[in-house]
């Protein structure tokens, strides 16, 4: 049983992919460029850490504008004000040094999972999911473990673009598996 109605759905496939597409393009650059810069906290890096979160804001916000006949919308909301404090958070935690943003990394990580998870089993109807929904499931437990990385010696970032890039390329699987429904909507 689909949990959205059809003009929904296919009204909503065609932006979801050129979103989750863009998403995946931004994941891949800005987790190249975390990884190049993430051996300290300097200016870039704490600008690429924020802008991480601050993207996820705009993404959930555009998601929401061309999702509104469909279900999650108050759940994109959530994510987007999740984001936004994320995104504080980091700011505020990149004075204290690595652990601090795992720390609130993680806690970002864990809630927006749950919450992408949310969205995800809500758009099952709309195909191309599976990869949404299991990524919302890894972001729980990798929020975890940055957690835990928090308190251990020698703590890094990179784990950071290592995530990013996971959580892209189910940006694009799911962008691909998007297309059958798209193509068939405007057929």
């Amino acid at each position: 049983m689909s949990t959205t109605t059809e003009p929904a759905t296919t009204g909503t496939a065609q932006p979801l992919r050129r979103l989750y597409f863009t998403r995946f393009a931004f994941a891949i650059v800005w987790a190249g460029l975390l990884f190049v810069t993430a051996s300290s906290l300097g200016p870039v890096s704490i600008a690429l850490l924020v802008l991480y979160p601050v993207f996820d804001v705009a993404a959930a916000l555009v998601d929401a504008r061309s999702s509104k006949a469909a279900k999650p919308v108050a759940s994109l909301y959530v994510n987007a004000a999740i984001s936004l404090l994320a995104a504080a958070g980091l700011a505020v935690a990149a004075s204290s040094g690595i652990p601090g943003v795992l720390r609130v990394w993680g806690a970002w990580a864990i809630v927006a999972g749950l919450v992408q998870l949310v969205v995800a089993v809500l758009r099952r109807g709309l195909g191309g999911q599976w990869p949404m929904i299991l990524s919302g499931g890894i972001s729980v437990l990798a929020g975890a473990s940055f957690v835990l990385q928090a308190t251990k010696d020698g703590a890094s970032l990179t784990t950071l673009a290592g995530y990013a890039t996971l959580g892209g390329v189910f940006f694009l699987v799911s962008a691909l598996r998007l297309k059958g429904r798209a193509d068939s909507a405007t057929a």
